[in-house]
């Protein structure tokens, strides 16, 4: 008899999403997605397809689950007012049905200057944008939901960056995916300080929190710090992962998206965010750390080097390192 726990994940094609569903599966978990169109490679994974908006899918696919990660997003930014909520508030009844831990992977939208530049868990929420808003009101809600029983983790995480991520700056922004990088497109000054938050680190801290779950609070919020780089530093990274020590270092031309933003929600959306990058922001992840005994992040070589083969950017490791295995 497997008595294994077991995990919903909705959102499971999604960077974040897919990166939990490896991770708990390399933890012995259980593993079941609710996704609007299944993958070809099932990967030991049980695939639902189902709606994340249709109540009645997510109640079902929660069915006798331990844990719920709710990891789905409108892809592109697009119609968050219409849809993020509704489908928190999904998730949060099969919490209630099942008894489940809510899992949210949070980001740093839901802060407002009166925070930075340093945002602990219990910092003062006062977005300035309206993504920020329904940001700050996923938390709300799911705190609410601790009186009908719902325990919930929150980990906040900065900018994502990974092999498998969808909307981020690092692959839509910086660089251009599917060919070799020759220039890195910083958004902001070069000493600008910035969070990144490696995704598979992200997912892997997530199920390491939560076989650690008698220790949990039922309202649970934890920081996840990552890399704090400013440009130069990400740059020399990248440089040392393809092994090409003249890729330029440029700015960001904010001045093109001003032009496409009118025709294109993910463009509108990056230039809302921008303030993200006039402001050094950090996570402290003190409380993350000392729960688990250490920092939980790999090298940022070894996140660099794993995000750009993902990504297309390099097709092997680069010639003077496979030299050196031999």
């Amino acid at each position: 008899m497997n008595t294994a726990p077991v995990a919903l994940v909705i959102g499971a094609n999604g960077g974040i999403g897919r990166e939990a569903c490896m991770a708990l599966k390399r933890h012995g978990w259980q593993v079941r997605a609710l996704v609007r169109s299944v993958p070809s490679e099932r990967h030991g994974i049980e695939w639902i397809q189902g709606d994340a908006m249709q109540r009645a899918d997510v109640l079902a696919a929660a069915r006798s689950a331990d844990v719920i990660v709710h990891a789905v997003n409108p892809p592109g930014y697009r119609n968050w007012d219409a849809l993020v909520l509704p489908m928190l508030d999904n998730t949060i009844e099969a919490g209630k049905a099942t008894g489940a831990r809510i899992v949210l992977p949070g980001t740093i939208y839901n802060f407002g200057p009166d925070a930075f530049p340093l945002l602990r868990e219990d910092s003062p929420q006062h977005p300035r944008t309206r993504k920020g808003e329904i940001r700050a009101e996923m938390e709300r809600r799911l705190a609410a939901a601790t009186h009908a029983g719902v325990r919930s983790l929150v980990l906040r995480c900065g900018d994502f960056f990974g092999p498998h991520a969808g909307n981020n700056w690092f692959s839509q922004g910086m660089l251009s995916t599917g060919k070799p990088v020759t220039t890195l497109r910083y958004p902001a000054d070069y000493a600008h300080q910035h969070a990144w938050a490696y995704l598979p680190d992200v997912a892997e801290t997530m199920v390491r929190l939560l076989e650690r779950d008698d220790a949990l609070q039922d309202v649970e919020v934890f920081n996840f710090g990552g890399y704090w780089l400013d440009g130069h530093a990400m740059a020399d990274a990248v440089r040392r992962a393809t092994g090409n020590p003249h890729i330029a270092l440029r700015r960001f031309p904010w001045w093109l998206t001003a032009l496409a933003a009118p025709f294109n929600e993910t463009v509108r959306e990056m230039r809302k965010m921008r303030y993200l990058w006039k402001t050094p922001i950090r996570l402290d992840d003190a409380k993350l750390i000392a729960f688990l005994g250490g920092k939980p992040y790999v090298s940022l070589d070894e996140a660099v080097r794993t995000t750009l083969l993902g990504l297309g950017c390099m097709q092997t490791e680069p010639a003077h390192r496979q030299q050196a295995a031999l």
